[in-house]
């Protein structure tokens, strides 16, 4: 089911759609983030008396640095969470620590059946197709989660908030991912499922956005504000159609 919302005026220049990733590219997971440091200090070999102490260091150090893309709008790194607890990123032992955190997470990262299909109509109509998300992880990280799932060809430029100074909702991060489409802002629609940063963030630089309400956002990462979405989506299914009515073309 398709909701159209916005009181702004239609407009037929769509050229780009722009993806959130968690949440919206991946099926919305409720995961223990205390669990993946549990898994990381696990896999470290740290003792056990040290095992709780290591990841709850880790699990405040990752809070403060999202508190902080909230506050302030700044990006951060994995590598930035692990240095705050002191530890070293090439160290062999962190190494084994991250690989246990990766293996937490992969079943989390898997892309949703509906996005194949959304991507191709979208490239068959001649719209270019992009990812922007807020993230910790590089993009080698995202890309290789595509790559496995055989969507990777489908996306024509990704930004990740780990490759830039900013998080979403800042504005400079939706225009660095116009940019790297090569579109404007405003031929863009942006999709997610945030309504702070997915709905309030785009439009700020005049995209159109769809909102995605099936992920159960933890009230303390929620945000006020007073952006209506120009379309919900309650299916990702339906995203195709919206935008291809905004924009005139068929597939």
């Amino acid at each position: 089911m398709t909701e159209h919302l916005a009181k702004t005026p239609v407009r037929s220049d769509v050229q780009a759609v722009i993806f959130d990733w968690g949440g919206t590219i991946t099926p919305w997971h409720t995961i223990d983030l205390r669990a993946q440091w549990e898994a990381f200090a696990s896999g470290m070999g740290a003792i056990a008396c040290a095992r709780n102490g290591l990841a709850a260091a880790l699990y405040t150090a990752e809070e403060q640095a999202w508190r902080r893309g909230r506050t302030d709008g700044s990006s951060a790194r994995l590598e930035d969470v692990l240095t705050a607890v002191g530890l070293d990123p090439q160290d062999e032992a962190t190494a084994a620590g991250l690989a246990a955190y990766r293996e937490f997470w992969e079943p989390h990262t898997f892309t949703h059946p509906h996005i194949p299909e959304v991507w191709e109509r979208l490239r068959a109509a001649g719209l270019r197709v992009g990812v922007l998300s807020n993230t910790l992880w590089d993009a080698q990280t995202h890309r290789g989660f595509f790559a496995r799932d055989e969507v990777l060809h489908l996306i024509d430029a990704d930004v990740y908030s780990s490759h830039t100074p900013w998080v979403k909702p800042r504005p400079e991060i939706f225009a660095a991912a116009a940019e790297s489409l090569g579109v404007d802002p405003i031929a863009c629609v942006y999709v997610g499922d945030r309504s702070y940063e997915d709905v309030h963030g785009p439009q700020v630089v005049g995209m159109r956005a769809i909102w995605i309400p099936h992920s159960d956002i933890p009230e303390d990462q929620q945000v006020s504000h007073e952006a209506t979405p120009d379309a919900v989506a309650h299916e990702l299914s339906d995203i195709a159609d919206i935008v291809l009515g905004w924009s005139g073309r068929s597939t």
